[in-house]
């Protein structure tokens, strides 16, 4: 059959153009293509003149039928501009027609050749519909391997537009503890938890009703009265009309996530309760030595008075005014620790000096009574850093007394502690040194962690340094860490300028 067309392949080479010409003015295949948006000269390029090329191979006996690259990528293609069976049959009986219009305009009205090139087609088109046929089925396979993954593992619902479940899948089931039947049917707040605010649903209806997605953090409560939390995204679903017909939502488990912030919420009151026994503990070192001032100078009024008989008014008058100087400094104590536990969530700005010296008043009794010189030094100039002013302070108070602790502790000699800042890219930079002895290696890794504590039998909370890393991390990109130095420890603070 075929070698009756194969004295034509001359007229089929020299008649390429006007062949393609003809395929591309077939109303049918120029429909498809305009249809799914295929660019012709595009489809010329890359698809026509090799297809042209593949039928003359099959002709001249070069080319097997059913082998053609081309029509393969082809195949691939159309697929994905999801072209249907029946169109791809009109654009390959429109190659068919053009080849058969060709010969007529040349006048050539030979049948056996025109019987040839239906049996080329016809053996070629029934390859071509195999091959299509074929991953079509491997994308339905694929497509329906996807779904049950999905189905298994992503939490999803459908609701018609009063909220009363069409849909979910088998993941949506398996954290809720209800099944398919229970659900399907049911109101979705079938799953909502009482700790839920109303607020919190209102606000949800309200934006998808206006046709908006909404998307928000869910307590629900399974159908055994357990709770868990879902990260919800909740999307309109509209009919062609453009009316809102129901409501498709994706869930993502967020119940070991909101655990953990309960329990940094725990730590946290606990580290404040902690903080503010120290800050006790530091006022009553604070006011220690007043006291005894005030206790000195009543003595004395009283010595004086037993050994002189009486009591001089200038006498009267200093010892009132000393006493009056020792309970100003501790009414500006109080004043000082009070401002310190004042709700302060605000960043403020604030020089790196003015933050080290506000620490270092605070401390400034317990170094004085425990013979340990505090030396600061800038390495650069002094700047500016954004922050929360007193939750640092306690982060500097908290790794100065650490390191008194420590010194009085290992009993050691020449107490010192020296404190360096600097700027360093876009960081200040503030380092805390002592000659306290260092930290043993073995923990040395373990100090931030929290409830970890070398102070067990000493009222130590284990939460001191692990606020000190939280209160740091919290500022963007703020690192706290440690190292051993001769003699001693360094803690290192980094805060974004």
């Amino acid at each position: 059959m075929i070698k009756i067309i194969q004295d034509k392949v001359e007229l089929l080479t020299k008649g390429k153009t006007e062949i393609i010409k003809l395929w591309l003015d077939d109303r049918e295949v120029v429909s498809i293509l305009d249809n799914h948006y295929i660019n012709h000269g595009f489809f010329i390029k890359n698809y026509a003149v090799e297809i042209l090329e593949y039928h003359i191979g099959v002709i001249t006996g070069e080319k097997n039928i059913g082998d053609c690259p081309a029509i393969t990528k082809l195949i691939s293609y159309l697929k994905g501009k999801n072209i249907k069976s029946s169109e791809l049959f009109f654009i390959c009986n429109g190659f068919k027609k053009a080849v058969v219009n060709y010969f007529y305009q040349i006048n050539v009205n030979d049948k056996e050749v025109f019987d040839s090139i239906e049996y080329i087609f016809d053996r070629n088109f029934a390859g071509v519909l195999q091959k299509y046929s074929q991953s079509i089925d491997d994308v339905e396979v694929k497509l329906d391997k996807s779904l049950s993954i999905v189905d298994k593992y992503i939490i999803m619902s459908s609701t018609d537009e009063k909220g009363i479940i069409l849909y979910v899948s088998e993941a949506f089931c398996n954290i809720s503890g209800y099944t398919k039947k229970e659900l399907l049917g049911s109101p979705h707040n079938i799953v909502r938890h009482p700790d839920m605010k109303k607020s919190v649903f209102e606000n949800m209806w309200k934006t998808i009703r206006s046709g908006q997605i909404w998307h928000g953090e869910i307590k629900n409560m399974k159908k055994n009265g357990e709770a868990y939390w879902v990260d919800a995204t909740i999307e309109p679903r509209f009919d062609v009309n453009g009316r809102i017909v129901g409501y498709d939502a994706i869930r993502q488990d967020i119940t070991s996530k909101k655990l953990v912030q309960e329990q940094q919420s725990v730590l946290i009151e606990q580290s404040k309760s902690a903080a503010m026994g120290e800050m006790i503990s530091m006022i009553a070192h604070q006011w220690r030595q007043p006291l005894q001032a005030v206790s000195i100078l009543v003595q004395k009024l009283s010595v004086t008075k037993m050994l002189e008989g009486e009591i001089s008014d200038e006498l009267l008058d200093r010892v009132v005014d000393d006493v009056s100087k020792q309970l100003d400094y501790m009414s500006k104590t109080i004043d000082d620790f009070r401002d310190f536990f004042r709700p302060d969530k605000a960043k403020e700005f604030i020089k790196v000096s003015s933050l080290i010296e506000k620490a270092k008043d605070f401390l400034q009794y317990m170094m004085k009574t425990d013979s340990i010189t505090f030396k600061v030094e800038a390495l650069s100039e002094d700047v500016q850093v954004a922050i929360h002013i007193n939750e640092v302070i306690q982060v500097l108070i908290n790794i100065i007394k650490n390191a008194r602790d420590a010194m009085v502790i290992n009993n050691t000699d020449n107490r010192r502690i020296n404190v360096k800042y600097y700027t360093k890219e876009k960081n200040c930079i503030i380092e805390i040194e002592d000659n306290a002895g260092g930290i043993p290696e073995n923990i040395k890794n373990k100090i931030f962690d929290p409830y970890f504590s070398t102070k067990t039998n000493k009222n130590g909370t284990g939460l001191g340094l692990y606020m000190c890393k939280t209160i740091i991390e919290q500022h963007s990109n703020g690192k706290i860490y440690v190292e051993n130095t001769t003699g001693g420890a360094k803690f290192t603070i980094e805060l974004p300028l």
